[in-house]
């Protein structure tokens, strides 16, 4: 029963990110995670709160023995219906072994319970009666060993387990009381050695019994019909006297092919900070690998026509409008409807620096006329180099975006309807751009992508900081049914309680 006091407190949610990869697969990672020592003690909070609530209903199994008690020689005994009446845990703690791992502790527990006792002795005589038994001074002391399936995913086991009572005592009701001190001490020997010997080997297999638990991680993550990202630890957790600190992989992928991209997540650390329970480092590396994976598909292209310019714009995407600048336009096509088409032909690069993000696109502007019977006639191509910054925030559990343009350059690659000025172009051009393709770009970035996180954990109070490399997230963090009701961690660790029954 005990097992579930030390277990319990541990924040299960962190073991999430504590997996090991072998030597020749670890890389610099492309996020970094770190739980600090609030996440550590909201951890415990959580698990006071359900141990509060579950430990009494634990169904302690029978006891029975003999003993030679003078003068009356051999004293068979049992103790039945055993039932938990109070728990008090005014001792509990989760702490970090640098280097090392986690240490889970609970002490001067005290646990009352009520229960039936029945005796034999002189092969014929019968007695019985209740009694109230009270267990105080237990503590618990238990390391947490983790490593990594073949899946990418962590698996958890018991490095080591101490256990101590202090005391066990028994009050008896009933029968003859001048039986009672003759074996109360064998009785309080065997409880306590039943309780010893039973508590570090359940503690393990409670351990164990978090596994299924940790699969929820997730470790691929799908983020469109394009992409998925990669959460996979990539070394071993750095743990200091403070905190955990998680390498994670932060890579995406096409779906179904995991192509590297070619150039590699430098290293990066994060600054020391301590006020919010997470802290989550997401590199430029994670942003360009997402930007390699749209080029490679072909993804990053958008066709732009009329109806997607706001019908207030004095400038339409037609012969008229674009006549104005290149006369020729006019004179070839006179009034029809016109199509861009904006694609990026080289991958988007991402750069951060102190409070901002500024993305490079280098692409093409392809011009057509949409003749009467629905054909495309080319009229140019304009080689373009646009650059934006971004805007990042936390959405639920997703890291959404959104751009705005600073500016663009374009130079004529090809004309099919003779030379023309380029600069006359760039008003209306950027014009089309603004209202038309960063609304689209916008709405896909609204969808963002899954940040590493555990099934019904949610991040709360959110903030976000531009830094060099990297953005920096520090949240709160809390779980579906809160810390009072606990209700879906109450579910993960029932098992634990049953295993006593």
């Amino acid at each position: 029963m005990h097992l579930c006091c030390e277990v319990i407190m541990f924040p299960w949610w962190l073991l999430g990110f504590l997996a090991l990869c072998p030597a020749s697969l670890c890389t610099n990672p492309g996020i970094t995670g770190r739980i600090t020592q609030n996440g550590l003690e909201y951890g415990r909070q959580i698990g006071m709160a359900v141990l509060q609530q579950k430990l009494k209903s634990i169904k302690i199994p029978d006891m029975s023995g003999k003993e030679k008690v003078s003068p009356i020689g051999k004293v068979q005994y049992s103790l039945t219906q055993m039932q938990i009446v109070s728990v008090s845990l005014p001792q509990s703690a989760v702490g970090l072994s640098p280097g090392t791992g986690l240490v889970l502790s609970i002490g001067n527990a005290y646990i009352s319970i009520k229960g039936n006792w029945h005796v034999k002795y002189l092969r014929v005589v019968k007695d019985h009666g209740s009694f109230d038994l009270s267990v105080s001074g237990l503590t618990i002391s238990e390391g947490i060993g983790v490593s990594r399936d073949e899946t990418g995913r962590p698996t958890v086991s018991s490095a080591s387990c101490s256990t101590s009572i202090g005391g066990v005592k028994i009050k008896f009701h009933g029968g003859a009381s001048w039986l009672y001190n003759l074996f109360s001490k064998f009785i309080e020997k065997a409880l306590r050695k039943e309780l010893s010997d039973k508590i570090c080997p359940l503690v393990s297999e409670a351990i164990s019994g978090l596994n299924p638990h940790l699969k929820t991680l997730n470790v691929l993550a799908k983020v469109d019909r394009y992409t998925e990202v990669e959460y996979s630890l990539v070394s071993p957790p750095v743990i200091t006297k403070n905190y955990i600190d998680l390498d994670l992989k932060g890579e995406f992928y096409s779906i179904g092919q995991h192509r590297e991209p070619p150039f590699t997540a430098p290293p990066f650390s994060l600054p020391e900070q301590a006020s919010r329970m997470l802290y989550i480092g997401v590199s430029e590396f994670t942003l360009n690998s997402a930007g390699f994976v749209y080029y490679s598909a072909g993804a990053l292209h958008i066709n732009v026509t009329d109806d997607m310019i706001p019908k207030s714009s004095p400038l339409r995407l037609n012969t008229q409008t674009f006549g104005v600048f290149i006369p020729q336009i006019a004179q070839s096509y006179p009034n029809m409807s016109m199509k861009l088409i904006v694609q990026a032909t080289k991958q988007p690069h991402v750069t951060m620096q102190p409070g901002n993000i500024t993305i490079e696109v280098v692409g093409s502007i392809s011009a057509y006329v949409i003749k009467p019977d629905s054909t495309l006639a080319p009229l140019f191509i304009l080689d373009m180099e646009a650059s934006a910054s971004a805007n990042l925030l936390i959405s639920g559990k997703k890291l959404v975006g959104s751009v705005t343009l600073n500016g663009v350059v374009l130079s004529l690659q090809k004309s099919y309807v003779g030379p023309f000025q380029i600069r006359s172009l760039q008003t209306v051009l950027q014009l089309a751009l603004k209202s038309a393709v960063l609304p689209k770009v916008n709405e896909l970035l609204k969808e963002g992508f899954p940040l590493p996180t555990i099934d019904k954990m949610n991040l709360v109070n959110a903030q976000i900081q531009i830094l060099k490399d990297y953005v920096l997230i520090g949240t709160d963090v809390n779980f579906t049914g809160g810390p009072a009701k606990a209700r879906y961690l109450s579910s993960v660790y029932y098992h634990w309680y049953t295993s006593l029954t």
